[in-house]
């Protein structure tokens, strides 16, 4: 069968291999054909030889950890034939570590889980693949044009759910929830926002493409301005971003007994000048919480899942801007203009 592959560490080692082998039954009891796999900024890194990880014994990695497909056969019985699937890209380490012990992989402590697609487990851009049953979510039938999306907003489900959890310390009613960056992970926290019923505001650079006006149809507000110069004072705010200035200053945005978390992963390399000092004051006599959040939990990918069976299909469906024919695959790992969220379609 055909899979996207690369050699990790190695530059520009992205490759269409046609004779890959089909999954082995170890992998999984579910086999899979595979429907879509989005791009993320992720695979960019990966395909630029930053990181990555190849299965034990091989030397290269399948690409892919934003899935799509369609169940094949489930000898188990957790799935029909014909049921859509994504699937979990997070296993647990070996160990296992406490958290991972008890199937919270997301919240491993010793580093030692594997991904898919990213870190020791082969990925999802290929025809066919398996799935144990833990790992693997179902989606309503509804979702075969934007299931994909399933990964990325299992992130922002996580990432509201530990923010809920926080607000649980104390007599907490938000209204506010400010977004920083509208790239997918920003437009999805958005949507989790409007679908909790707050005033949701999101800023970023573009002031033209297709960002402003997805803002709009949530009935949420779009800012082209600095952080410090919004007029608001957020209860929450999701930072997605990972520009160093933008962390910094969203970090000082938050209302009292606010709560801010980073999604946005920051390159390093930088120095700012930064009154630290203000900041620590602030955040203490405030009462306000900055923490950092990664990956999902199964219960996330559950949670996910509803929320986009919940959502305007339309408004989903425009978050994809590049459906691109495996035949194609190069296209779809290159970074073009406004893209929101280029696929590699397996269909076409």
């Amino acid at each position: 069968m055909r899979a996207v592959t690369v050699t990790p560490g190695v530059p520009d080692s992205l490759r269409l291999a046609e004779d890959w082998p089909e999954p082995p039954p170890e992998e999984g009891a579910i086999l899979v054909e595979a429907l879509a796999v989005g791009v993320c900024g992720t695979d960019h890194e990966i395909v630029a030889g930053e990181y990555g990880e190849a299965p034990p014994g091989q030397e290269r990695l399948v690409l892919g950890h934003e899935s799509l497909g369609r169940v094949l056969e489930d000898p188990t019985g957790t799935l029909q034939a014909g049921d859509l699937v994504a699937g979990v890209v997070r296993h647990p380490d070996p160990v296992p570590c406490a958290n991972c012990a008890v199937d919270e992989w997301d919240m491993c402590r010793n580093g030692r889980y594997t991904e898919h697609g990213i870190k020791a487990l082969p990925g999802f851009a290929r025809e066919r693949w398996r799935l144990q049953p833990k790992f693997a979510v179902g989606l309503d039938p509804a979702l075969a044009s934007v299931g994909v999306l399933l990964e990325p907003t299992s992130v922002v489900a996580k990432a509201w759910d530990h923010i809920e959890r926080i607000g649980r310390r104390a007599e907490w009613k938000p209204m506010t929830v400010l977004v920083t960056g509208a790239g997918p992970i920003g437009l999805l926290a958005a949507l989790l926002g409007s679908q909790r019923g707050l005033s949701v505001h999101v800023l970023d650079r573009n002031t033209t493409g297709p960002k402003p006006e997805l803002v709009r149809a949530l009935g949420a507000t779009y800012h082209t301005t600095t952080v410090p110069e919004l007029d608001v004072k957020p209860d929450v705010v999701i930072e997605c971003t990972g520009a160093p200035t933008v962390v910094l200053d969203a970090m000082c945005k938050a209302a009292p007994t606010g709560i801010v978390c980073l999604t946005g992963v920051s390159s390093g390399g930088r120095t700012i000048n930064f009154d630290a000092g203000a900041l620590n004051r602030e955040l203490v006599l405030e009462n306000n919480v900055v923490f950092g959040s990664v990956n999902a939990g199964r219960r996330h990918w559950e949670m996910a899942a509803e929320a986009l069976a919940q959502a305007e299909q339309s408004w989903l469906t425009s978050l994809i801007t590049r459906r691109v024919p495996l035949s194609n695959y190069r296209e779809a790992y290159a970074s073009v203009g406004e893209d929101i969220k280029a696929v590699l379609d397996f269909t076409q």
